[in-house]
């Protein structure tokens, strides 16, 4: 990434696996050493880097493999770590926006989400939403309710007032970065929950950590009527594509839902990947995607 000229960078999410990987010679429990390794991957990048938090790196904390960490606790130390100020992590740092008001909980009760951000590049507005995978923190090994309800809430306002930016600064897209897939309809199985594409309902029995971010989501989708584009990682499998639907069936054609690389897979393929997109705010969809393959990591076809 370093050796191409980059605008800024964005992780979405997952500093390590959903478990421990026994006799790593790095980090992989939730212990202070794995966020300190990130910090210093991500100021090893000469663009600026933003992030938002995944599952892996605080809901699932709290599983025995991952040292059995209070969840609310380790996203807290990560607001330390990598949220503590209003600029970016890289070489280069960029201002941005924060969500500054107390409506996420901490250990010790109302703090801001300072994870959730927002800056506008070249016409463009960008925004962070921490919103994770694990049903949202509604399941998995301690469920969290009260703490997914107001950070639930920070989300929706916080999207909300994104789209109001993007009105008043006439951007011409807006990209929004966040960790889950919410899943979108009923073909998705395998990766992501079912939901009723009409309704937004999940369908397959599981708690639902997502539907009322997407009703509300979709409403200002609908009503921007520019390019949007929602990009996360959480079952780490690159596709681009226009899964939303309507409250009558019909496609929301200026939605893109662009779902980035990530190293999860059992069969030895190594995704460590990563997505350059080209911003063209000239263009009628604005953003077009490419698949970074790194040679190294190739493992079906290896680098001749």
């Amino acid at each position: 990434m370093n050796a191409q000229d980059l605008a800024f960078t964005v992780h979405d999410g997952d500093l390590k696996a959903g478990n421990s990987t026994p006799g790593s010679v790095t980090p992989t429990m939730c212990s202070n050493e794995l966020y300190t390794q990130a910090l210093g991957y991500f100021n090893s990048l000469k663009a600026p880097a933003a992030f938002t938090p995944g599952d892996n790196d605080w809901t699932d904390c709290d599983r025995p493999s991952n040292g059995g960490f209070n969840s609310r606790e380790r996203l807290d130390y990560q607001r330390q770590v990598f949220f503590s100020n209003k600029f970016s992590l890289g070489q280069r740092r960029l201002v941005q926006e924060v969500q500054t008001t107390p409506l996420c909980l901490g250990v010790t009760g109302a703090v801001p989400c300072v994870e959730n951000r927002r800056w506008t590049v070249g016409k463009v507005t960008y925004a962070t939403l921490n919103i994770q995978g694990s049903c949202n923190n509604l399941c998995d090994t301690a469920p969290d309710p009260s703490e997914y309800a107001a950070r639930n809430t920070a989300d929706i306002a916080w999207m909300r007032e994104t789209f109001q930016v993007a009105k008043t600064r006439n951007s011409v897209a807006v990209m929004f970065i966040s960790q889950a897939d919410p899943g979108w309809d009923l073909t998705d199985g395998t990766r992501a929950p079912l939901r009723d594409p009409k309704t937004l309902a999940q369908t397959d029995g599981q708690p639902d950590g997502f539907k009322e971010f997407l009703l509300a989501f979709r409403d200002e989708a609908i009503a921007f009527r520019k390019p949007i584009a929602y990009v996360y990682g959480d079952s780490h499998y690159y596709r681009v594509d226009k899964p939303f639907l309507d409250a009558q069936g019909r496609r929301i054609e200026n939605f893109t839902r662009v779902e980035t690389f990530g190293d999860n897979a059992p069969n030895g393929t190594n995704d460590v990947n990563w997505v350059k997109v080209t911003v063209n705010p000239r263009s009628r969809e604005v953003f077009s995607y490419q698949p970074q393959i790194v040679p190294g990591n190739r493992v079906a076809v290896p680098s001749p």
